[in-house]
C-alpha cells in the first residue's frame, strides 16, 4: 500500500498507518520529498510538514542528506541489566546491600494507617524532614517538596512538564543511562555538555544553552558515571551562565546526597524561574524504595502534582512511611556515615592500586560514589571484552555518551570491591592494556 494524503496530516498518518501494519520498517527510508509531493501531485511543502510530525511524533528520524528514516523502539541500556552468570560483577552501578538498611522492619514501626483516596499525597512527617534538609541548601528561594517515584520518574515528568519532542535538553557528557533514556524515549535532543573532574565545563554549558536548549539536567555531586562532584568555584561559574538564561528549567538530582563525601553546590541561580532539586534515597535506603523527594518553585511543583495525579496519583505512603522511619531514625546517621566511608575507601583502594601499575589518572581526580571512571588510549570495547575473558565484567565509556566523541574509558563500579579484587582487577587491567588480545 502506498504512501497516500492530500495534507500533511493525511500523509503522516497513512506512514503511521504503513509503520503500524509492518509494510514500513525501521531503518527504512522515506522517499525524498521532492520524489513523494509528485507522486501525490502536493507542494513540497506539505510533504515536509507531514515528515516533521512524524518526527516530533518518534516514529522518524531526520538523518540530514541521508534524508527521513523510520525508527524503532531504542534500545537502550540501564544499569544492572542482565548481568549474571560467573564474572566478578563490576558493572551494575549497584549499592553495597550489606549497607542498607532493613526496609521490612522499618515498615513496621511507627503509626500507619491505609490511606484512602483524597488523603495527602505527601507524609508530612517526610515532608518537614525533607524541608528542613533543602531549606538550608536552597537558602532565599520558596520552595514546595512533593514525592515521585524515583529520580529518572521525577526527571521524566518535570521535563514532560515543560517541554515537547523535538526540544534540547543540555545533559553531561557521559551521563547517567537513566537520563539518556528518558531523553531519548520522549522524543526529546541531546544537547551534550563535557565534564571535567569539577562537573559540567562552563563553556560547554553555555554552548548547549546558546544553541537553544531549554532545560538542564546536572548531578551536582557523585556524578554517574564519572564520580565528578562539582566544586564551589565551578558551580558559581555555572551559575553565572544560567543566570543569563532566567527562562531554561534546571533540574538538579542529586542521587548521592546522603552518603556523599563532598558539599552540595547549588547552579540553580536565584533568577531562574523553574527548578527542581531531585533527591532519591535509592543509594542509601536501597533501589527498590521507589522514591524520590523534589523541592521545585511553586509553578514546576504545580505541574509536577497535576502530572502525578494524572497518572500515579501518588506515590505509595506505606513507602513514605517506611522512608520516613528510616530516615528519623536516631541511628540514621551512623549508618549514613559508615556508607559514606566504605564507598569512599572502596574507589580510593581502586585508584591506588591502578596508579601503582601506571595506570594514571588526574591528580584531581577524586570520585565519589558508586564508581570510578578510567580514561583509556585505546578504543575501550576490546578491553571490556579481554578483560571479559578474565573473568571480569565492566561497562565501556560509550554506554554513556550522549555527544559524537567516542568514550575511550571503562566505568568501574567499586560497591563491593575488596582489598583483593582491587588488586587482582588492577593487575589484569594493567596486563591487558599492554596486551589487549591477551585471555
Amino acid at each position: 500500500m502506498p504512501i497516500s494524503g492530500t495534507t500533511a496530516t493525511e500523509i503522516a498518518g497513512s506512514v503511521r498507518d504503513l509503520i503500524a501494519s509492518g509494510e514500513l520498517a525501521p531503518r527504512d527510508l522515506l522517499p525524498p520529498v521532492r520524489t513523494l509531493a509528485a507522486e501525490l501531485g502536493v507542494n513540497r511543502n506539505t510533504v515536509a510538514a507531514a515528515y516533521r510530525q512524524l518526527v516530533a511524533a518518534g516514529v522518524a528520524a531526520t538523518q540530514g542528506r541521508g534524508g527521513t528514516m523510520v525508527t524503532g523502539m531504542p534500545q537502550l541500556a540501564r544499569e544492572g541489566a542482565g548481568f549474571g552468570g560467573r564474572l566478578i560483577d563490576l558493572a551494575s552501578g549497584n549499592p553495597d546491600p550489606e549497607l542498607l538498611p532493613d526496609v521490612l522492619a522499618a515498615a513496621r514501626r511507627g503509626e500507619y494507617r491505609q490511606p484512602l483516596y483524597g488523603a495527602p499525597a505527601v507524609d508530612p512527617g517526610l515532608a518537614e524532614w525533607a524541608a528542613d534538609g533543602y531549606a538550608e541548601d536552597i537558602a532565599g528561594q520558596p520552595f514546595r517538596v512533593l514525592v515521585a517515584g524515583g529520580a529518572a520518574d521525577a526527571t521524566e515528568r518535570l521535563l514532560n512538564a515543560y517541554l515537547t519532542r523535538g526540544d534540547a535538553v543540555a545533559v553531561e557528557d557521559p551521563c547517567f543511562l537513566g537520563t539518556i533514556g528518558t531523553v531519548r524515549l520522549n522524543g526529546y535532543r541531546t544537547a551534550p555538555v563535557a565534564v571535567d573532574h569539577a562537573g559540567m565545563r562552563p563553556e560547554a554549558l553555555r554552548a548547549a544553552l546558546e544553541s537553544g536548549a531549554r532545560a538542564v539536567v546536572c548531578t551536582p555531586r557523585a556524578h554517574n558515571p564519572t564520580g565528578a562532584s562539582l566544586t564551589a568555584g565551578r558551580a558559581a561559574e555555572l551559575r553565572a551562565i544560567l543566570a543569563e538564561h532566567p527562562q531554561v528549567l534546571i533540574i538538579e538530582d542529586d542521587h548521592f546526597s546522603a552518603v556523599s563525601t563532598v558539599s552540595y553546590h547549588r547552579i540553580t541561580p536565584p533568577q531562574s524561574a523553574t527548578w527542581a532539586l531531585v533527591r532519591s534515597v535509592s543509594k542509601f535506603l536501597g533501589p527498590d524504595l521507589r522514591l524520590a523527594l523534589v523541592a521545585a518553585d511553586e509553578e514546576t511543583a504545580r505541574r509536577l502534582e497535576t502530572r502525578l495525579s494524572a497518572g500515579t496519583m501518588w506515590v505509595s505512603l506505606l513507602l513514605q512511611h517506611t522512608a520516613r522511619e528510616l530516615l528519623l531514625d536516631p541511628k540514621a546517621r551512623a549508618r549514613h556515615e559508615r556508607a559514606r566511608t566504605a564507598y569512599a575507601e572502596r574507589s580510593a583502594r581502586l585508584m591506588k592500586e591502578l596508579n601503582a601499575r601506571g595506570i594514571s589518572t588526574p591528580a584531581a581526580y577524586r570520585p565519589d560514589g558508586l564508581n570510578v571512571w578510567i580514561d583509556l588510549d585505546t578504543p575501550a570495547r576490546p578491553v571490556v571484552d579481554a578483560l571479559a575473558r578474565r573473568g571480569w565484567l565492566v561497562r565501556p565509556g560509550d554506554l554513556f555518551a550522549t555527544g559524537e566523541a567516542d568514550r575511550q574509558a571503562l566505568r568501574v563500579t567499586t560497591a563491593t570491591l575488596t582489598e583483593q579484587r582491587a588488586r587482582e582487577f588492577a593487575a589484569d587491567l594493567a596486563a591487558v592494556l599492554d596486551d589487549p588480545d591477551a585471555a
